[in-house]
């Protein structure tokens, strides 16, 4: 059996995106034939559930038998890779939480892959959260995204600031997730599917859809960009999928 991924996506400032990161790692994984499955901390109502309603799963990440629920399973389940969408505030708590029940550990002996996706906003604190996440890095992979879906401005960033906190991880990988078209992602929302039956015009039970041609258009060449990303860092190679794409995959492809 491979070698379990847990990818963990998060930060401790909301309303930067982190759902929408997820929903795009599914959708890739989906395309290049990643087993997959998810929790979503958002408890007791998810997000990422309402997208992706088949392989996710509502978890409390401070309650034990949920935690149970997530790493005891990690070798006896068949999807390989597992995603982890942490709710706002739930960032730290995790990765100590994560550190207490040994799986730090774990992933630094190489018994699992461990890949952390930090989503970033624009402001100061959101560097004091690299600062704090760095302890937990050992043994992961580590990629501070900066995810311009909101509108988020990092321009005001000091350079030399930022490459202060951004040195204190060795390794770390930069990450950049464009802007989609608003009304293309607000379709997107209305319709509570996945990016990827959004751009093949179905709905969510594979029923044919009547999605707008523009907007489809945007989210196809958007979603295309942001899995550019991912290809570029390996993505699949990290979580050590056998599974290749027979030819170059556009976004709305299997």
């Amino acid at each position: 059996m491979a070698k379990p991924a847990v990818v963990v996506v998060g930060a401790d400032k909301g309303g930067v995106g982190k759902t929408t990161v997820s929903r795009t790692l599914l959708d890739y994984f989906s395309a290049n034939n990643v087993p997959t499955r998810a929790f979503d901390t958002e408890h007791p109502r998810g997000t990422l559930k309402r997208f992706h309603p088949e392989i996710t799963e509502i978890v409390d990440m401070n309650s034990t038998p949920d935690q149970m629920k997530i790493f005891d399973t990690l070798s006896a389940v068949a999807p390989s890779v597992t995603v982890i969408d942490v709710r706002a505030g739930l960032m730290s708590p995790t990765l100590a939480a994560l550190r207490d029940i040994g799986f730090l550990d774990a992933a630094r002996s190489g018994q699992i892959t461990f890949a952390v996706f930090h989503i970033l906003g624009s402001s100061i604190a959101s560097l004091d959260e690299i600062a704090e996440t760095a302890s937990y890095m050992v043994g992961a992979k580590y990629f501070l995204v900066k995810n311009f879906i909101n509108n988020t401005s990092f321009f005001e960033w000091d350079q030399s600031t930022y490459a202060s906190y951004f040195n204190r991880i060795k390794d770390a990988t930069e990450l950049t997730i464009p802007k989609l078209n608003e009304m293309a992602y607000e379709q997107v929302e209305v319709a509570s599917v996945p990016f990827l039956k959004f751009v093949a015009n179905k709905g969510p039970h594979d029923e044919a859809a009547n999605y707008s041609f523009v907007l489809r258009g945007y989210v196809r060449h958007w979603l295309a960009n942001v899995w550019s990303e991912y290809d570029r860092i390996k993505l699949t190679d990290i979580v050590g999928s056998a599974a290749k794409a027979a030819a170059p995959r556009q976004a709305g492809e299997k």
